[in-house]
């Protein structure tokens, strides 16, 4: 299986911008022929609390239909964040396309405490299962919570795949927890992270691969939008960056 960690730079947001440099990459990997892709934390509107609710939608709008037809197409799951609503709450997901199946939301179960106010934690834990691979998705501050991980262990996740925002400040620790996690539990991991400014934070890029030894295999700079895939049956790596100015 070939896994592809997007690295991006969002327009704050602009959910309309933001879908079709995702296009751009969504292609790119399929290129390469990516098995699963994934982006960083409400990847469509930049991370962006103070505008979540006013731009918050669902799995079902038609704006997304363009992923979906790509997922169709090229056989490859794809994963990208959004701020959603039910029932009135406002939630941080990740919507989940997979060919020919109906899409997925999955919710943030651990939210940063200054999220709490803003958002509702999500309450449906979820592994994916594909070809030989079991794949825990996880959305930023869960990579802080062990519960999530056991979780992952217990459902036989042999991948954990964590979709963020880490600043320039967070950036290292996020980096060696990734890396724990990597090498306590065996398990592939993989960060998606944003370039540039979002939500008042300054990303630090730096999206990377571990092994299940806990050993970085794989890394982008902190300037670039790009992709790194690994290749779970080769161990191969391949990278592209286009540079941001």
């Amino acid at each position: 299986m070939r896994i592809a960690t997007i690295q991006f730079k969002a327009i704050k947001g602009n959910i309309e911008k933001n879908l079709k440099n995702h296009i751009k990459w969504i292609k790119e990997v399929i290129r390469h022929q990516a098995d699963i892709a994934f982006f960083p934390e409400l990847s469509l509107t930049g991370y962006e609390p103070d505008l979540a609710e006013s731009l918050a939608t669902n799995q079902d709008d038609t704006r997304l239909d363009v992923i979906q037809n790509l997922s169709d197409e090229n056989n490859i799951i794809i994963g990208v964040g959004l701020p959603t609503k039910e029932e009135g709450d406002v939630l941080i997901s990740m919507i989940i396309f997979q060919p020919h199946k109906d899409r997925i939301t999955y919710s943030k179960q651990y939210l940063y405490p200054p999220e709490e106010a803003i958002f509702k934690a999500g309450k449906n834990p979820l592994v994916l299962n594909f070809e030989a691979e079991v794949v825990s998705p996880a959305i930023c501050y869960e990579t802080t919570n062990k519960a999530h991980c056991e979780f992952a262990k217990r459902n036989n996740a042999t991948i954990y795949m964590a979709s963020v925002l880490s600043s320039i400040n967070g950036i290292d620790d996020e980096q060696k927890r990734l890396s724990g996690i990597a090498r306590n539990n065996r398990l592939i991991t993989l960060m998606a992270n944003y370039i540039g400014e979002s939500g008042g934070y300054e990303c630090a890029g730096r999206s990377a691969v571990w092994n299940e030894d806990g050993e970085l295999v794989g890394q982008l700079g902190d300037k670039e939008e790009g992709f790194i895939i690994y290749d779970t049956k080769s161990k191969e790596i391949i990278t592209s960056t286009a540079a941001i100015y």
